[in-house]
């Protein structure tokens, strides 16, 4: 795993996958207005508004398909997790809510473990929204 997020230009085809998450849904980046990703963007004929301009977080660069040209780019950790929240599905992203507002309580704290991992949010994302010590972690979604 690496600790910078990757820009990348996807495929943006009819009935293609589009992995990662487009730029556009994430918010201002500041690495958008960096010298090299300019330049990156200049060779590719393109700029940050194009819908094929997609980012993944550190622990997501496995979806970038092969053969895909990409650009490490550092993130401020607020950046990063509209990235991660921006690449969410909607039931992660309600859990992951749910998760951060938890902080603040013990109230349900088994059930919503359980709930965000059946949800399927890594264990890693579960510690880290919700500040519980990970051998607390259930070792099984309920279902």
């Amino acid at each position: 795993m690496t600790d910078d997020a990757y820009l990348f230009l996807a495929d943006t085809t009819p009935g293609s996958d589009l992995p990662g998450t487009p730029v556009s849904l994430t918010g201002e980046l500041e690495c958008l207005q960096t010298p090299a990703v300019q330049a990156w963007l200049d060779a590719h004929e393109t700029d940050a508004t194009s819908p094929a301009l997609c980012i993944v977080p550190p622990e997501q660069t496995g979806m970038i398909p092969d053969g895909v040209e990409r650009l490490p780019v550092p993130l401020t950790e607020e950046e990063l997790e509209r990235v991660r929240r921006a690449g969410a599905t909607d039931p992660v992203a309600v859990v992951e809510e749910e998760l951060l507002s938890y902080r603040d309580s013990e109230e349900g704290r088994d059930a919503l473990l359980h709930k965000a991992l059946a949800a399927g949010v890594p264990a890693h994302r579960i510690v880290e929204l919700s500040g519980v010590d990970p051998t607390a972690l259930p070792t099984a979604p309920r279902v």
